[in-house]
């Protein structure tokens, strides 16, 4: 048999979904992890339980939502309530097993920056949307898995800005700043998927995608990426492709 041609796109919404384990609450946003959550849903975990930021709980999605606030995600939902709902019962309570982020940098310990960049905030070189929700995913999410275009900018050793924290400065210190559980599990990017190690919470390459190799990533990469464990990035299946192509998205909104 051969493997289908499938997208980059494809292949990160599909490697997304992977990190979603049946019965899990899932955190979700707009845009990728809408389309790995609905496909988790359809191929491997039926019963996980998919909320949104507007205040929607449990939606069984019909149709891909264009945005978190879309009337679409209310379909099935076993709660339409508002933001407040979502953030007190969901995250404060640390239901949520699995929050979705991204941003403009990213650094080795998996803090996001969405804030800005350059060295002094009050007068930066480029100023983004800020946090949003995504702070309060980053401390109260079980974990989270980041989202992210894959060049050396977007990845440095550090941060200019912490606006949603990772493992902070590695080790014991997001425990020791009183965040008592979470801290990012999985970065997937348009080049591989990286994790953490359990003792210094630094990150490594799990994954390259196809058709790159583990030095072509980081030669990306702004900090020094422990490649040692290193494999091919899985590639999508056809169920999973026929899934997103003919389900999720039938209208190519994010698969375009």
């Amino acid at each position: 048999m051969t493997t289908p041609a499938f997208s980059l796109t494809e292949l990160m919404a599909v490697a997304a979904a992977r990190e979603i384990a049946d019965g899990e609450v899932v955190f979700a946003g707009t845009g990728l992890p809408m389309l790995a959550s609905m496909l988790a849903q359809r191929a491997h975990a039926p019963q996980c339980c998919l909320i949104f930021e507007a205040g929607t709980a449990a939606s069984q999605l019909a149709h891909l939502p264009m945005s978190v606030g879309d009337p679409r995600v209310m379909r099935g939902a076993a709660m339409a309530a508002g933001l407040f709902e979502v953030f007190s019962y969901g995250l404060q309570a640390g239901r949520v097993d699995v929050g979705f982020l991204s941003g403009a940098q990213v650094d080795r310990f998996g803090n996001i920056n969405s804030t800005a960049i350059g060295a002094d905030p009050r007068r930066p070189k480029v100023r983004f949307s800020g946090s949003g929700g995504a702070c309060d995913i980053a401390c109260l999410a079980r974990r989270t898995v980041i989202i992210a275009r894959h060049e050396k900018r977007r990845f440095p050793e550090q941060v200019d800005y912490i606006t949603s924290p990772g493992w902070l400065r590695g080790g014991a210190s997001r425990q020791a700043a009183g965040l008592r559980w979470g801290g990012p599990a999985a970065v997937v990017t348009t080049l591989g998927v990286m994790r953490f190690r359990p003792d210094t919470h630094a990150m490594y390459l799990a994954s390259f995608h196809p058709g790159l190799t583990a030095p072509a990533v980081a030669a990306e990469t702004g900090f020094a990426l422990d490649l040692d464990e290193a494999v091919e990035t899985p590639v999508p299946t056809a169920e999973e492709l026929r899934i997103l192509r003919d389900v999720v998205d039938p209208e190519r909104v994010f698969l375009q």
